[in-house]
């Protein structure tokens, strides 16, 4: 019996396996605290994962804060609402998620989050694209002149509607 889509090809040719798994425990420090209390941890980032994908829990401050409506060229998100609730653009409505709720946003889709009262969810991008200096910049809170911005966010594969 076929198959209605095949499996990727192998990347790995040994005969045996081999131990090559990591663990992140829960109770590591976060990677980023931003301003307003948010935070965000690095579950896999992409240099982890040779570039398969990029996971983040990323866990809201008390006052709500989240990107505008944007999209990505090169990268697939992915949003797993953990607890609280989260608000999550599908390029058409804003709509309220809770723990739970997932949304997959392909390349090209235009989406935005929003959140508060310390929710979190997973992030996803597939492939993994360097998005630690993304976030890391913008919790510094740099100064950037228009034109740094503009040149910022198309080296972050950030594009705003």
């Amino acid at each position: 019996m076929s198959l209605h889509r095949p499996y990727p090809p192998d990347t790995y040719t040994g005969e045996n396996g081999e131990a090559s798994a990591w663990l992140r425990r829960g109770d590591e420090t976060t990677d980023i605290t931003y301003r307003n209390g948010g935070t965000c941890e690095y579950l896999a980032t992409g240099d982890r994962t040779e570039g398969r994908f990029g996971l983040y829990r990323w866990t809201f401050g008390e006052t709500e804060s989240g990107p505008d409506p944007h999209f990505h060229r090169s990268l697939s998100e992915q949003f797993y609402v953990l607890s609280g609730k989260v608000r999550l653009y599908d390029g058409r409505e804003w709509m309220t998620a809770q723990s739970g709720d997932f949304l997959y946003v392909p390349e090209g889709g235009v989406h935005g989050f929003r959140g508060s009262d310390r929710a979190s969810m997973l992030l996803m991008f597939a492939p993994g694209g360097p998005r630690e200096d993304y976030f890391e910049t913008l919790a510094r809170g740099e100064e950037m002149t228009e034109q740094q911005r503009s040149e910022f966010m198309i080296r972050h594969d950030t594009y705003w509607v």
